[in-house]
């Protein structure tokens, strides 16, 4: 709101650092401001999401606590904090921590030495969270460990790492040891039969504890004087803040609050953001003037009395959780039932960060159907305290209140003080559920509070109250329902009564949005349910003290139901990693096979390590968005731009009229022209002086579209089309027709697998700088492929190659995201640099990174199998159709892929494998770490599981029975030897007790009805490489400087896997010199020419044998020298070197590994080599909500010789814990316009460090050998990702024990992934069968499945 009055000073300081702001702006958040402000320039503190779920931006704010005046501690996501809230605050970023300039803080140090970073681009913000646990409790528990990372997304590591560095500052981080018998249960038992562990040189420690140096609490940041004497002496007047279009107005008294309320009836109140703040970016809400309470301290007021609580609106809901637990450890159980109903959803409620900020005010106010507080404070009887300059009046937060009727609402003036939660009292019961995609950080699918009120000494129902969320618009509560079961006796008729009262009461129309109609239903049913037998439990309990005559018996609950009682709880992962050590003769120089840590760990560690973004404004420089169809498959009309380009500060619109080359390919546009072919194709750029302002010019483009037909979304329609990108791939082997007809049994079945997004944790970006001579550009880039980059913008711009140089220094992470796709953002940003001479930065939004990118291919698989009544298969017929979206992209060679690997581990005689890659209206897919295997190999062992129900056999027994035995060729006639893959196997089965824990499984399910475990062993066998020999060649170049220093440049890119850790690496080894001597600055296309994308797992490999080769060169050249001199030093030898005019540079070069595949013949060596694996997983299921807990996992992994095993390791665990994400809670949910609904961390769920198996063994084969590859190691990037899958078969097996005593058929239909929506409505009962089911042709559903 522009306003000719002057602002008021913000004061707050970071880093110990005064700030005085004498301008600031409402809209500025925090990270914005510590990113851009060029005073601070504070890269560390992380972009990656914008709405406060990632935890990237994580900071620490401290501020002094009016009632208690002790200094507080706050872990916050800075993309939600406006400055303007930060008035005599201290700000702490990870630079204020410690730096690898001056001193390393411990958390730091620990973090990065114990391999818990990859990428790195999450690392700063897992230090902020575990440091500000380390302010607030200097020794804490695991469970606050755990607590204090639930709001931090990795997707590199698989959070055991990070875990193990928090763990060393914990009391109990010796895990079970504190159990009593000074024993761990993962201690190597002497007896164990399994070689892994016999071996003497199997090293489980992959950092040494001792060499940390100590936490020292008192060499701590204070808290600045300054802010301390103004907490003292508070500013009473009111502070006054003028942006561009907001002004912020934060009140020193109650007083002046209310009048300001007032004038002011339709500005919203705002303290934590967390609300707002997404609400303004994804809705457009907008308000013009703020109002800040953030500075009265009767919203902070918390008063207990004898029959209840009142707790201030301006509470925080961590606040609000220490409050309770407080509580309930002073009060009698039956006072304290709905504050104890409280904090069970208060645990799981987002993540620390966000309840540090979000206010129990805000949360009650903001009135989500999705509010996990609300139904249970509306259960409780809660009542609001409202003021207004008229008075204070109570209002019940009521079904009323909560639906926002106006008469039982607040009054535009008033203003919520504080919510007043009464006892519970005796023959009282509250309860909350709540069931999520996943356990921690996630917003419920549906969630309920639930209280009963008994009269005295019986079971007849005297008051019932019963309220859900996330089935409507409003919390729903099922007021009706309850009246009618006042004066019913506590039993099963009541309970039959209820369930159908309850569905006809809170009902849900088909096309309801937020979709799994059917789930949610169930849920409304299966948590009363879960509320029935917990009642029945604790009514027992007081009626055995106090009998009363004449009383009625209870109904029994058989024991085999009372699991159903017990909730999923979130433990600390403990585990073993075990790996060879290296040769007791290997010289203590040789740093390769040793567990070296990443190169970059402390810079990530400290946020100084750069990445794209974080390069400093250059001069001049403009900022790009991008604007993108909002329409699936429709001919452009016009684009007017007329009012974006009359925006303040928007210099141009580039469209592909502007492209002065070519416009990327025919069927593949860079900018669109006449038609568009999917949402989110991009259409054209702005280009203005800030981002904000290119943001707000791209609302302003109109595009007008006439819709073409016809529109694809599906496989299923694809198919019907005959809408296809390229021919059918096809392999054969053996006669399938003849073995059908001699095969006992034949069993058909479908598989459908869903798409998944790379999320990677820094977001496309690109920085493009045009040079003042000869049309040059530099351009910094986040890609796996600069060479590509550099030929795109080549072509685009129709300049020489020559011209063009891309850098890469880091990567946040790729996962084959940002193999193709940064091509198109450099090019597209190098037109608006050329038209306008200006440098160029183009950074995604998280949102807009998730629409336009595309990811893993959706496939549907057809499979037809036969075998023999002994579980043999004799034939195998899968047909497998993947979605490729609008354009070609990589879908035929992930077809390609796909087809060559699908027969997996398995020896099978007769096969015909088809695959078919769909054109359709969805953005296109792309290459994914697995590149196909991931999808294609579930159909595999499905059709395994299937023969095995069949067989009535194990699904190991199998496995075992086809699996490949000996020497022998695969389906397109390659030889391998599969005895690494049999070892891996036999070590998974001895390694993780499978015999002895399928026996445990079988008995728990026969003792519990409701909850079900399953357990699953897997065996892989990965193909590595790319099936072309040209693209396995690499090139390196080697500098040796006069001081005896070592610069190594190699055509590899750091994505986080640690690729140029292990260049060094081979380097040190090779020239017989520390690693302290050698350093990689980037990967540059002007250094090492026509590079290779860093994919297929074989990066490593390549670049390394090029490395190998430029110092074997080198080493060589000085040969002469050091037989003159054998005595002398490096240094010496040097520069004897350079006297002689020896050249001390070499290129390394590396041919490449052969590799051919002919389609027309179906044969070929198409890859190198293989890597072989197992798994084996184990997990409990319950039955009545879907959800799911990994009890343990064991993999086994073929490395060979591992050039780095933390690193190898780190690459196992972390692709495994993506797979897992894969198969269990990644869920892309589309329109039935083709519209991305899952376009954030909210919407979309990447495991969480909750998600990690409650014990994770990781373990190298030992003794394993391969004459290939440099120092006989192997490439493992990729092959864990499948081995996730064996969590998804240990769902699918526990599913599938519930079905059998239920009397259900065991064959269904195999989707993934197995979302608690899946599981439970698989797990079909009496409360499934009693909803009500809709025809799907008489509705349109919120959501289409595109697999």
């Amino acid at each position: 709101m522009p306003c000719p009055s002057r602002s008021d000073e913000l004061v707050f300081f970071v880093n110990g650092r005064k700030v005085i702001e004498r301008n600031a702006d409402p809209e500025v958040t925090l990270l914005s401001f510590l990113r851009k402000n060029w005073i601070l320039c504070l890269t560390g503190t992380k972009y990656a999401c914008g709405r406060g779920g990632c935890g990237a931006c994580t900071v620490m704010v401290s501020k002094r606590d009016p009632t208690s005046q002790e200094i507080r501690h706050f872990s916050v996501t800075a993309c939600l904090v406006p400055i303007c809230s930060l008035y005599g605050a201290a700000v702490t970023t990870v630079e204020g921590v410690g730096s690898i300039k001056t001193r390393l803080h411990p958390v730091q140090e620990r973090i990065a030495k114990s391999h818990g970073t990859q990428c790195g681009f999450c690392t700063p913000g897992m230090v902020m969270s575990m440091y500000t646990l380390l302010r607030n409790h200097p020794q804490p528990s695991e469970e606050q460990l755990l607590e204090a990372l639930a709001g931090n997304l990795c997707r590199c590591t698989g959070y055991r790492p990070i875990l193990a560095s928090g763990k060393t500052f914990c009391l109990e981080s010796n895990g079970c040891q504190q159990k009593g018998t000074g024993k761990c249960c993962l201690d190597l038992e002497e007896n164990d039969s399994s070689s892994l562990c016999r071996k003497r040189d199997i090293c489980t420690e992959l950092f040494v504890k001792e060499e940390f140096q100590p936490l020292d609490p008192t060499q701590e940041l204070i808290f600045p004087p300054e802010l301390l004497r103004m907490a003292e002496d508070p500013e009473k007047r009111t502070l006054t803040f003028h942006g561009e279009r907001v002004t912020w107005i934060s009140p020193g008294t109650f007083k002046d609050l209310l009048e300001l309320k007032a004038k002011h009836p339709e500005a919203p109140l705002i303290l934590g953001n967390t609300s707002l703040r997404p609400a303004m970016r994804s809705k457009g809400h907008f308000h013009p003037i703020l109002l800040s309470p953030a500075r009265i301290s009767e919203l902070n007021v918390v008063s207990k009395t004898n029959d209840g609580l009142t707790i201030g609106a301006g509470c925080s809901l961590a606040h609000v959780k220490d409050i309770l637990a407080e509580r309930v450890s002073e009060l009698p159980e039956e006072k304290t039932q709905t504050y104890r109903a409280l904090l069970k959803h208060l645990k799981s409620l987002a993540g620390q960060q966000i309840r540090n900020m979000a206010s129990l005010g805000g949360h009650i106010i903001s009135r989500h159907s999705y509010s996990d507080l609300n139904p249970i404070l509306a259960v409780g009887n809660a009542t609001l305290n409202l003021t207004s300059e008229e008075g204070t009046r109570r209002i019940p937060l009521s079904e009323h209140f909560l639906a926002g009727l106006a008469s039982a609402d607040l009054k535009p003036e008033e203003i919520l003080e504080s919510v007043y939660i009464p006892h519970s009292q005796k023959w009282e019961f509250v309860s909350a559920f709540r069931q999520a995609q996943c356990q921690q950080n996630a917003l419920p699918n549906v969630n309920a509070g639930m209280r009963v009120l008994f009269k005295e000494g019986t079971d007849i129902i005297e008051d019932l109250s019963i309220t859900y969320g996330g089935v409507g618009a409003a919390t729903v509560s099922a007021h009706k329902s309850c009246q009618q079961l006042l004066g019913r006796q506590w039993d099963e008729l009541m309970l039959d009564e209820a369930c159908r009262r309850l569905l006809d009461e809170v009902s849900l129309p088909g096309w309801a949005p937020g979709g799994r109609v059917e789930f949610k239903r169930t849920l409304v049913v299966s948590f009363f349910f879960k509320f029935y037998l917990q009642v029945l439990q604790e009514l027992k309990k007081l009626i055995r003290p106090f009998p009363v005559p004449n009383s009625r018996h209870y109904p029994e609950i058989s024991d085999r139901f009372l699991s159903a009682l017990e909730d999923f709880q979130g433990t600390v992962p403990q585990g073993v990693q075990r790996y060879q050590s290296v040769d007791s003769h290997q010289p203590l120089q040789d740093p390769v096979g040793r567990p070296v840590m990443h190169l970059s760990g402390l810079k990530h560690a400290t946020g100084e390590a750069e990445f794209c973004d974080d390069i400093p404004m250059v001069d001049k420089e403009l900022h790009m968005a991008l604007v993108t169809s909002t329409r699936a498959y429709a001919k452009i009309i016009s684009i007017d731009l007329s009012k974006a380009l009359e925006i303040p500060g928007v210099v141009d619109v580039i469209t592909a009229k502007d492209i002065p080359g070519t416009n990327g390919t025919e069927d593949d546009k860079l900018l669109a022209v006449d038609e568009v072919l999917c949402v989110g194709q991009i259409i054209c750029a702005v280009v203005a002086e800030t981002d904000v302002q290119a943001k707000r010019a791209i609302e302003k483009i109109k595009i007008t579209y006439e819709e073409l037909e016809p529109i694809i979304f599906t496989i299923e329609d694809a198919i019907k089309h005959n809408s296809f990108l390229c021919p059918e791939k096809k392999l054969e082997q053996g006669n399938i027709e003849e073995a059908f007809e001699t095969v006992d049994q034949i069993v058909e079945g479908e598989v459908h697998v869903g798409g998944q997004e790379h999320f990677y944790m820094e977001t496309q970006r690109v920085l493009v700088i045009p040079k003042t001579e000869d049309k040059e550009l530099d351009i910094y880039v986040s890609t796996q492929d600069p060479a590509h980059v550099q030929k795109t913008v080549s072509s685009t711009l129709n300049i020489p190659i020559n011209r063009i140089t891309c850098h890469v220094k880091r990567v946040g992470g790729g996962f084959g995201g940002k193999i193709g796709r940064p091509a198109v953002f450099g090019a597209i940003a190098a037109v608006g640099a050329l038209k306008t001479g200006h440098p160029i930065r183009l950074v995604l939004d998280r949102e807009d990174d998730m629409l336009i990118t595309g990811g893993r291919h959706p496939l549907f698989g057809k499979y037809k199998v036969g075998f023999m009544n002994n579980g043999r298969i004799k034939a195998l017929d899968i047909e497998c159709f993947i979605n490729g979206g609008c354009t070609l992209d990589d879908s035929e060679l992930v077809t390609e892929f796909l087809i060559l690997k699908l027969e997996n581990a398995y020896k099978i005689r007769n096969l015909r494998f088809r695959g078919r890659a769909c054109l359709t209206n969805l953005p296109s897919n792309t290459a994914f770490r697995g590149f196909g295997f991931p999808q294609g190999t579930l159909v595999t062992e499905s059709c395994i599981t299937a023969v095995a129900a069949k067989c009535g056999l194990p699904p190991e027994k199998i496995r075992e029975k086809n699996m490949y035995q000996t020497v022998d060729k695969t389906i397109y006639k390659q030889a391998f030897n599969p005895e690494s893959l049999i070892r891996c196997w036999n070590e998974c089965l001895d390694t993780s007790s499978f015999h002895n824990r399928r026996m445990q499984v079988e008995e728990f399910n026969k003792k519990n009805y409701w909850k079900k475990r399953g357990i699953a062993v897997i065996p892989m066998k990965f193909s590595v490489g790319f099936a072309a020999t040209s693209y396995h060649q690499a090139a390196a170049l080697v500098h040796i400087y006069t001081d005896g220093s070592v610069l190594v440049t190699h055509g590899g890119n750091e994505l986080g896997q640690g690729i140029h850790t292990k260049m060094l690496q081979v380097a040190s080894r090779e020239l017989k010199i520390p690693m302290s001597y050698l350093h990689i600055c980037e990967t540059s296309t002007a250094t090492v020419p026509n590079t290779i994308a860093t994919a297929a797992s074989i990066g490593a490999d390549t670049n390394g044998r090029a490395v190998q080769n430029a110092c074997q060169i080198l080493l060589k050249r000085l040969e002469p020298i050091i037989k003159k001199n054998p005595e002398g030093t490096w240094e010496e030898w040097i520069e004897a070197a350079f006297e002689q005019r020896i050249s001390l540079s070499a290129t390394g070069y590396f041919r490449g590994y052969k590799a051919f595949m002919d389609w027309e013949k179906g044969e070929g060596d198409p890859f190198p080599y293989y890597v072989y694996g197992a798994a084996c997983s184990e997990v409990e299921i319950d039955c009545l909500t879907g959800a799911h807990k990994k009890i343990r996992t064991d993999i086994v992994m073929d490395a060979c010789c591992s050039l780095n095993p933390a690193i190898d390791i780190g690459q196992i665990e972390g692709a495994f814990i993506q797979g897992m994400g894969l198969y269990t809670t990644e869920e892309l949910k589309y329109s039935p316009e083709g519209v991305l609904y899952s376009r954030g961390p909210d919407e979309y769920k990447i495991p969480t460090i909750s998600d990690v198996p409650e014990e994770f063994n990781v373990s190298l084969l030992p003794s394993s050998q391969t004459p290939l590859t440099i120092y006989s190691s192997k490439g493992l990037g990729e092959s864990g990702m499948f081995l996730g899958s064996s969590v998804f078969f240990a769902i699918t097996d526990a599913v599938a024990a519930a079905r059998k005593e239920r009397d259900i058929a065991e064959d269904f239909t195999v989707k993934s992934p197995a979302t608690p929506e899946w599981v439970r409505m698989a797990c079909a009962d009496r409360f499934t069968e009693m909803i009500p089911r809709d025809d799907p042709k008489t509705f349109k559903p919120w959501s289409i499945t595109v697999a």
